[in-house]
């Protein structure tokens, strides 16, 4: 991937607790243009990262995950097929607002994230007020948060924080291709999620937007 212009992998050291040098400037030093970034977390192969900026190209896209060997099949197909609105980050999602300034992001989508069950894992989810936390920090205001998932529970609990932080809902299904939702913009199918509809897995979709003045909380009402 050190060969592809599109990739930045920083090591832990550069941005625990410290500014990534692209942080503000992703427009200006990377995209060249002024277009809205959005992100894809835990992108994986970056399917929507790649899906998307090639549907709309007038957006710069940016996939963030940590595992390396799936980020260089979309970084790859990025640079095959000239695709230049996008972007790839290898780094934890932990360390995101190193690498992001306020207003710096329109969007983000959550596609398939590990779920982490178990309840005491809660605050690993890339939904848990712990992260929603961290995102209002770049975020625009209203900026719009979309979670595709084939785990029902994920889906419930995000549910259960949006509804009870009073955050609002644009659209939420638990069988997303029962033909309710009718969105171009979700036609776009990741390889597990090929994998979870063969197996005959619902798939569900929310999305609904972060108020930045708000801090979030769980359901005991604290800001986890």
């Amino acid at each position: 991937m050190k060969s592809f212009n599109n990739v930045f992998e920083p090591s832990a050291d550069e941005v625990y607790t410290k500014d990534h040098p692209l942080k503000g400037t992703w427009n200006a030093k990377v995209f060249l243009n002024s277009d809205p970034i959005i992100l894809e977390l835990g992108c994986g192969k970056g399917e929507y990262t790649i899906g998307l900026a090639a549907r709309y190209p007038d957006k710069n896209y940016i996939g963030i995950d940590i595992k390396g060997a799936r980020m260089w099949r979309g970084s790859k197909t990025a640079h095959e097929n000239n695709i230049g609105n996008v972007a790839f980050i290898r780094t934890r999602i932990e360390f995101i607002n190193s690498f992001f300034s306020e207003d710096e992001v329109e969007e983000i989508w959550i596609t398939f994230p590990d779920p982490h069950p178990k309840r005491n894992n809660a605050s690993k989810r890339l939904t848990s007020p712990a992260f929603l936390n961290s995102y209002r920090k770049f975020l625009k205001n209203k900026g719009i948060i979309h979670l595709k998932t084939d785990n029902e529970d994920l889906y419930t609990y995000t549910s259960g924080i949006v509804r009870s932080n009073g955050l609002e809902i644009i659209e939420s299904t638990n069988d997303l291709y029962s033909g309710l939702i009718k969105n171009e913009i979700l036609s776009t199918r990741t390889h597990y999620e090929k994998i979870f509809l063969k197996t005959g897995s619902n798939i569900c979709y929310l999305s609904f937007r972060l108020d930045k003045n708000r801090v979030i909380k769980d359901d005991r009402g604290k800001a986890k």
